[in-house]
C-alpha cells in the first residue's frame, strides 16, 4: 500500500459476493464471466489491503499434491495460505499418487482431514477423478491440458497494467500447449481478442479452440489462429511465449527448437507489436530460445509481476473455495 491510500473500509471488502464456495476449478471454463470478475477484484484488494484476510482461513489446511516440478505454484499456494492464516501440506511425492494407493481412495481419506486439495500433475483425467471422488474443493494447479491458476494472474496482470480486459489484444506466440489453452479459455470469458501463432502441427487442440469459438461471442472476444509470427503479434497489447518443450517432452527438445525458432519473442518480432505492448511469460523460461536476454529484461517484461500475481489471484481463490 502506498502511502496515499487509505485502507479499505469492511464495507469495500464484503460487498463482492461469489458462489464458489465449496466448488473445484479444474479449468477456467469453471468460471462464469461474473465470478471472474470477481476473483479480479477481490486479488486486487487482497493485494492491496492483505491484512484484512490475514485471518481468513484460520484453521483450514489445503494438501498439496505435485507430480511435477514446482517454484511458483508450490510457494504460491503455501504462502497464501500462510497469509490467510490456514497452512498448507506438501503431501509429495510420499504417497505416490494412484500407484501406492487408488486416487479414489486419496480423495476420500484427504477429504476427512484437510479442507482443500491443489494437485500439479501430468494428466487432466487425474485431476477429474480426485474432484469427482473427493467432497472438498480440488484445484487444478497444472496438468498437460490445462493451467487455470496460471491464466488468473495473467489475466490479472493484463488488467493491472493495461487498466482493462475487454477488447485488449493478446498475442500468444509458441507451443499450443496447457498454458495456451487456458489463456483462450480465459479470452473467451473477459472479451479479450488474442491471436495464438504457432509452427504447423503445433496448433491448440482442436477441442478448445471449437468451445471457445462457441462462447467468444457472449463477451465480445476474439480468437484466432494463425502461422506467422508477424501476423500474430502485429499491433499487439500484450505479447505471451512459453518454452517450446514443457516438462515429459524433452526428448522432442531440438527437434521442436528447430521448428519453433522462427517463433522466437526478440526485439525484432516485438517490433511488430504495439510500442507499448508488455511482455509475458509464465516461467521458467529458456533464455536464447523463445525469449532474449533484451526482451526478458526490457522494460515492457511484466513476467515478475505476473508471477507475484499468482500468490494474489490464488489467495482470492482459495478465499473463495475454502472460506
Amino acid at each position: 500500500m502506498t502511502p496515499t491510500e487509505a485502507p479499505l473500509s469492511l464495507s469495500e471488502h464484503e460487498r463482492l459476493h461469489t458462489s464458489l464456495r465449496g466448488r473445484d476449478l479444474l479449468s477456467i471454463r469453471d468460471l462464469s464471466v461474473s465470478e471472474l470478475r470477481e476473483l479480479f477484484e477481490r486479488a486486487r484488494l487482497m493485494k492491496r489491503d492483505p491484512v484484512k484476510y490475514s485471518t481468513a482461513l484460520r484453521g483450514q489446511t489445503l494438501a498439496m499434491i505435485f507430480e511435477k516440478p514446482s517454484l511458483r505454484t508450490r510457494v504460491s499456494f503455501a504462502v497464501g495460505m500462510i497469509q490467510l492464516g490456514g497452512q498448507a501440506l506438501d503431501l509429495s511425492p510420499e504417497i505416490s499418487l494412484g500407484r501406492r494407493e487408488a486416487l479414489a481412495d486419496v480423495a476420500h481419506n484427504l477429504e476427512r482431514m484437510v479442507q482443500g486439495i491443489m494437485i500439479r500433475t501430468f494428466g487432466h483425467d487425474i485431476v477429474e477423478t480426485l474432484a469427482r471422488h473427493a467432497a472438498i474443493p480440488v484445484i487444478n494447479g497444472l496438468t498437460d491440458f490445462s493451467h487455470p491458476c496460471q491464466a488468473l494472474a495473467d489475466y490479472l496482470t493484463m488488467l493491472e497494467v493495461k487498466t482493462r480486459l475487454e477488447g485488449l489484444r493478446v498475442a500468444y506466440v509458441g507451443d499450443g500447449n496447457n498454458v495456451a489453452h487456458s489463456l483462450i479459455f480465459g479470452a473467451a470469458r473477459v472479451g479479450a481478442h488474442l491471436t495464438v501463432g504457432t509452427p504447423e502441427g503445433f496448433a491448440p487442440d482442436a477441442g478448445v479452440l471449437a468451445r471457445a469459438a462457441g462462447e467468444q461471442s457472449a463477451t465480445g472476444a476474439n480468437i484466432r489462429l494463425t502461422h506467422d509470427p508477424v501476423e500474430a503479434v502485429l499491433d499487439a497489447d500484450v505479447v505471451y511465449t512459453d518454452v517450446w518443450a514443457s516438462m515429459g517432452q524433452e526428448a522432442e527438445a531440438e527437434a521442436r527448437r528447430r521448428a519453433f525458432l522462427p517463433f522466437q519473442v526478440n526485439a525484432s518480432l516485438m517490433a511488430h507489436a504495439k510500442p507499448d505492448a508488455i511482455f509475458m511469460h509464465c516461467l521458467p523460461a529458456h533464455r536464447g530460445d523463445e525469449v532474449t536476454d533484451e526482451v526478458l529484461d526490457s522494460p515492457q517484461s511484466v513476467v515478475f509481476q505476473q508471477a507475484e500475481n499468482r500468490l494474489h489471484a490464488q489467495k482470492a481463490l482459495l478465499f473463495a473455495l475454502l472460506r
